[in-house]
């Protein structure tokens, strides 16, 4: 979850938003934006990407207004601002203007960081919004999304919803909504079982992820689960292929903002941003050697084969080693 680390004042002249989790950068907002509103109903919020912050840009927004309405400014992908833009920016965090908020979302790795740097030391209130990677993070997270609810759940149901969602927050937060609005009481493992053990596009795309970024044994893991759980072959194969797909769409487009890449290839801006993570360590040629193993199992579960689940193990383990193929001879 998103992590305070500066003063608590949701109206504070700035808000630093640090981290790479797109859930919880939105949230950050979000809720800037609600004590915003809660305090004049008529707040104007301007949210903008980062290309669409021009030299001058933040001077325009901030400018004293005729009728002194309250203002959010939002910049999205701080860290990729121009160089004069980010002068601007380094001028207003010395003066801010009042009834106005800034929210800088910023990745937080080495580039922009004389942005960021400044930001601090101007005091902005920061947001801590780091990737989830680990399980016992996205664990704490769904925990701590049934407390912000005040409703109560077993450690065990918690487990068992993470092992069947997978490493999506938006998904796992989008559960725990619907068990609230859905269940009365304690929610347990039995529960969370019901809806969502065997969840077909859960699980597949959980083995397609793993396969994918070259977890070889978690992705088997993920399979016999999947499998086990009744998920049917033909899905995961239409996952696999998708993950891999995703790889090799993103590795031969031209570069540029998620944003920008989202509308030529059809994705959305989150996805461009997972797919980048798992392409690394891939080349055109384990694409290549992959999305053959894909249509192998694909005819392999779809009558081509005697053994559909030897088929899909024999895929995972193929793409896992294409996903690593860069740097071996």
């Amino acid at each position: 979850m998103a992590k305070k680390t500066a003063h608590d004042d949701l109206l504070a002249s700035v808000t630093l938003a640090v981290g790479q989790e797109e859930l919880l950068l939105d949230r950050a907002v979000q809720e800037v934006v609600a004590a915003a509103r809660a305090a004049d109903a008529d707040t104007d919020v301007r949210d903008l990407t980062s290309d669409q912050l021009q030299p001058g840009t933040l001077a325009e927004l901030t400018s004293p207004s005729l009728f002194a309405e309250r203002k959010v400014v939002v910049v999205r992908n701080a860290q990729d601002l121009s160089a004069d833009t980010v002068k601007d920016v380094k001028a207003y965090l010395g003066a801010p203007a009042e009834e106005i908020t800034l929210v800088l979302l910023h990745a937080g790795a080495a580039k922009g960081k004389a942005l960021l740097d400044a930001a601090r030391k101007a005091g902005a209130r920061e947001v801590a919004c780091p990737k989830m990677t680990k399980p016992a993070d996205r664990l704490a997270f769904v925990r701590q999304e049934f407390r912000a609810t005040g409703r109560s759940a077993t450690p065990e149901a918690c487990q068992t919803l993470v092992d069947a969602i997978g490493s999506d927050l938006r998904e796992l937060a989008a559960a725990v909504s619907q068990l609230v609005a859905d269940v009365e009481g304690t929610i347990d493992e039995a529960v969370v079982g019901r809806y969502y053990t065997g969840r077909a596009e859960a699980s597949s795309f959980t083995v397609a992820d793993r396969a994918v970024e070259g977890r070889a044994a978690e992705a088997l893991e993920a399979l016999r689960w999947s499998l086990a759980t009744g998920v049917a072959p033909v899905l995961i194969t239409s996952a696999l292929a998708q993950g891999v797909r995703a790889i090799g769409k993103l590795s031969s487009a031209r570069g540029g903002r998620p944003a920008d890449l989202a509308r030529e290839l059809g994705m959305p801006p989150w996805k461009i941003d997972r797919v980048r993570q798992q392409m690394r360590g891939w080349t055109p040629d384990g694409v290549a050697d992959a999305l053959r193993a894909v249509a192998e199992a694909d005819a392999g579960v779809k009558g081509g084969g005697d053994d559909p689940e030897y088929a899909l193990e024999k895929a995972v383990v193929a793409i896992a080693r294409a996903a690593r193929s860069r740097g071996r001879g």
